[in-house]
């Protein structure tokens, strides 16, 4: 056997159909799109048109409530902020700005807020916008300080 000689089973490909190429490939003329209308024409776009009838996506009942002025925090654990001062990337007093230049949080958004989740010991003070209850209970039994400050200004 040789490369030359290599082909598919009968069957197992068929040509595609050729359409709008004359009478006799079954799909000329009109190349299987009726006569005039929209769907006739390109650049159709009706997608969730029923015919007249209230479309599903209006019938469903709309539920819930997006509040327009929502604050959106950076969130960081506080396992993956031990784990930088572990690796030395943070040291001192840990501020939104120190999280941000040591790639703990890529941006501050709202600003920062820390979450309980992970392994902590550090003893050291950090100032944030947004902190749980948990996360400074278990900064404090570290023997650290966890101070939630306002936000001072958006980049």
């Amino acid at each position: 056997m040789r490369l030359n000689e290599l082909h598919d089973n009968p069957g197992a490909t068929r040509s595609k159909k050729r359409i709008a190429r004359g009478p006799g490939s079954g799909k000329g003329k009109t190349a299987g799109r009726g006569i005039k209308g929209q769907k006739s024409r390109s650049g159709v776009a009706i997608k969730g048109y029923e015919g007249g009838q209230m479309p599903l996506y209006q019938r469903l009942p709309k539920r819930g409530f997006n509040k327009p002025n929502r604050k959106a925090y950076a969130v960081v654990n506080l396992g993956l902020i031990q784990k930088f001062i572990d690796a030395g990337k943070l040291t001192g007093d840990i501020t939104e700005d120190s999280l941000i230049a040591s790639g703990v949080v890529r941006r501050k958004l709202d600003g920062v807020r820390v979450l309980a989740k992970g392994d902590y010991s550090a003893k050291v003070s950090i100032t944030v916008t947004g902190a749980s209850a948990a996360a400074k209970a278990v900064v404090e039994a570290a023997g650290g300080s966890l101070t939630v400050a306002s936000s001072t200004s958006s980049e």
